[in-house]
């Protein structure tokens, strides 16, 4: 993210006269004729030209007035959903709310007699739907659709929510010829401006507004106009392995520094660390909550009094947590209705769960601290300045004889010091109540590691029988026991197991340490696999067949946003298979040595044999949890490379 050198000034403001607007309805025969872009021929859609201006407007009450106008070229059915039009629509729970006006549209297309023809949309066809507390949606479709066709819609927002004027997305996931939006400001108000991606702006132009604003008729200010442009705006593609995409995706956006009032006050908005910590210390659903450490006390005897030591007496309280509440699914850094409400209910949000684990901690003497965060989903915390409103999930961080452990008590199969992958999210702000806040790097405590040991005899008969033990450690294990408590019982996973592996027959199981969590999953299983009829005088082996990688996750020719794994990983394989003494090797694949530059992972397979036996070993580490854009080719060629190993087989032949 840029921080555009941009402390605008701002307020409410006339309805200038723009001009950088396009003429609404004047779609072309050449725009029609249109069969693919020339720059994107994969593209099923490309948006032609959208244009959006912002301003604040001199009525009383100074509402923040967006208008938008686009015209889509849609080659295929692929593309019709951007015909299917969606405005969030923000209201608060004191009567303030956005309004949605002047909305037009209109499909153009070529009929069978090959002349131009239109299709309006119908008013009445407009409908808004609730969506939550927060927000509506409010929803249109473009009438008339067909290959080839072009939709052109434009609407107007009033809003009365200037702390955030209005940000602007150049970066779809269809390309853009050309994506342009106007910003007028007045000087009294003063904006943070920030642009997100990795396109460079074609044109940032401002200039001087004499005396544009003049709120309810009095003092007039003048404003800044501030144009932004991109042309050839590519397709934003997502691939597996990435966080919110509205940290990648070129936008610009604002936050209200501060602003002037019309008796010449001036007001701050962004504040510092130290008045939102005051402010979070002194909130009824926050820092009062913390405060609570009076409640869990005798709550907590049982199941401290014998604890040897501090982080056996965290891990009781943790434990004492999690059996005490049922997340209901909903994030949140505040507690919704009291951390005592919902202990009592046994049921709460991310707030109240985890607000409540503090507070108990700190009630044991555990020296414990709330962390605010953003989930992965959620998108990357703004560092320049405090946005209370980037955060949206709070966890426990519990200082224990020197060393930090990171807690969440949302999900009965964590393990101490383990946070959920969503949590993994570059930053957090930890906020105690005796010292002021500070970031804290959010990075996984533990790897995904795994483990398969194969002891395995080729029978006369052509089937292949021994003992396969998979042991599965930190969020491998967590991942596994996930795994198996969705199923109603342990029989119930092995059937699934077993149908997801069809090669290998389980003739017997033993799974252990399920709900031991702080100890790694075993599995034993004695397994059959079919190799060969008795016919056969030659046979193949594929030594590959646990965990293959069956297609590369990567396929962009260049990838402008990192690899995000959330986690390290390493497996490690190890088969021994005997054979009968008639049969020989006579091929094997060559062993394999590749690694990632400066120690970022390796894919290492090695095959011997002696006699009537032969060992497989392989190890694939992938040592970090996020690899950057250069990084990219690199690990798209390691993943092409195993792929192309794991075709390989050993070939056995009578002698």
């Amino acid at each position: 993210m840029k921080k555009i050198s941009l402390f605008i000034a701002l307020l409410c403001l006339f309805k200038a006269a723009d001009g950088q607007d396009f003429a609404y309805g004047s779609t072309t025969l050449q725009e029609l004729d249109m069969k693919s872009y020339s720059r994107d021929t994969s593209a099923n859609a490309v948006v032609l030209k959208e244009f959006g201006t912002a301003r604040i407007s001199s009525d009383d009450k100074c509402p923040l007035i967006f208008d938008y106008h686009v015209k889509i070229k849609i080659f295929n059915s692929k593309a019709f959903e951007y015909g299917d039009v969606v405005i969030p629509v923000y209201k608060s729970n004191n009567d303030r709310y956005e309004l949605v006006r002047e909305i037009k549209g209109v499909t153009t297309y070529l009929g069978k007699d090959g002349a131009m023809h239109t299709s309006e949309l119908d008013p009445k066809k407009v409908f808004r739907e609730n969506k939550n507390i927060h927000w509506d949606l409010l929803k249109f479709a473009m009438p008339n659709l067909t290959d080839g066709c072009i939709v052109e819609y434009s609407y107007e927002i009033e809003s009365p929510y200037v702390f955030n004027f209005r940000k602007w997305d150049f970066q779809w996931n269809i390309p853009k010829m050309s994506s342009e939006y106007v910003a007028h400001i007045p000087a009294v108000y003063n904006y943070n401006a920030s642009l997100k991606g990795y396109l460079k702006l074609t044109k940032n132009d401002a200039e001087l507004e004499k005396e544009c604003f003049a709120p309810g008729g009095g003092v007039k200010a003048d404003c800044s106009k501030i144009s932004y442009l991109i042309t050839d705006v590519p397709a934003f593609v997502e691939e597996d392995y990435m966080t919110s995409s509205v940290n990648f995706k070129s936008s610009i956006n604002y936050e209200l520094s501060d602003y002037v009032d019309y008796m010449g006050a001036k007001h701050k908005v962004t504040k510092d660390w130290k008045d939102v910590d005051y402010e979070l210390k002194q909130d009824e659903n926050f820092g009062s909550q913390l405060k609570k450490k009076d409640f869990f006390k005798p709550l907590l005897t049982a199941s401290i009094q014998n604890q040897p030591d501090e982080l056996s007496k965290a891990k009781a309280v943790y434990s004492f947590i999690k059996r005490s509440f049922k997340w209901n699914n909903r994030f949140g850094c505040y507690s919704e209705n009291g951390i005592k409400k919902a202990f009592e209910s046994h049921t709460g949000n991310i707030g109240d769960i985890n607000l409540s684990l503090i507070a108990a901690l700190s009630s044991a003497g555990i020296n414990t601290e709330a962390v605010l965060l953003s989930t992965r989903d959620n998108g990357l915390i703004n560092r320049l300045f405090p946005v209370i409103s980037d955060f949206n999930y709070v966890v426990a961080k519990a200082t224990i004889g020197g060393k930090s452990y990171m807690l969440d008590a949302s999900d009965p199969l964590l393990s101490f010091g383990l946070l959920p992958v969503r949590c993994i999210n570059d930053q957090g702000r930890v906020l105690s109540l005796d010292k002021a806040s500070y970031w804290v790097d959010l990075t996984a405590s533990q790897k995904e590691n795994k483990i398969y040991n194969l002891n395995l005899e080729l029978k006369n008969n052509g089937k292949i029988e021994g003992d396969m033990t998979i042991m599965s450690f930190g969020y491998e294990a967590y991942n596994k026991r996930k795994a198996i408590k969705k199923f109603n019982s342990e029989e119930e996973y092995l059937e699934d197991l077993d149908e997801k592996m069809p090669k290998i027959k389980l003739l017997k199981s033993e799974i252990k340490n399920v709900d031991s969590l702080d100890i790694g999953v075993v599995e034993n299983y004695h397994i059959e696999i079919d190799a060969y009829s008795s016919l056969n005088q030659q046979f193949s082996f594929n030594p590959f067949f646990m965990d293959p990688v069956k297609e590369n996750p990567f396929k962009l020719k260049e990838r402008n946003y990192p690899v995000d794994w959330g986690v390290p990983s390493e497996s490690k394989i190890s088969i021994n298979l005997t054979f009968p003494k008639e049969y020989e090797i006579v091929s094997k694949p060559a062993d394999v040595g590749l690694a990632l530059p400066e120690g970022g992972g390796r894919f290492i397979t090695s095959i011997t044999t002696d006699q009537n036996s032969l060992n497989y070993s392989e190890l694939f580490a992938l040592n970090k949890s996020v690899y950057m854009s250069d990084e990219y080719p690199f690990l798209k060629e390691l993943f092409n490379r195993i792929i192309q190993t794991q075709k390989s087989d050993i070939i056995f032949k009578k002698k």
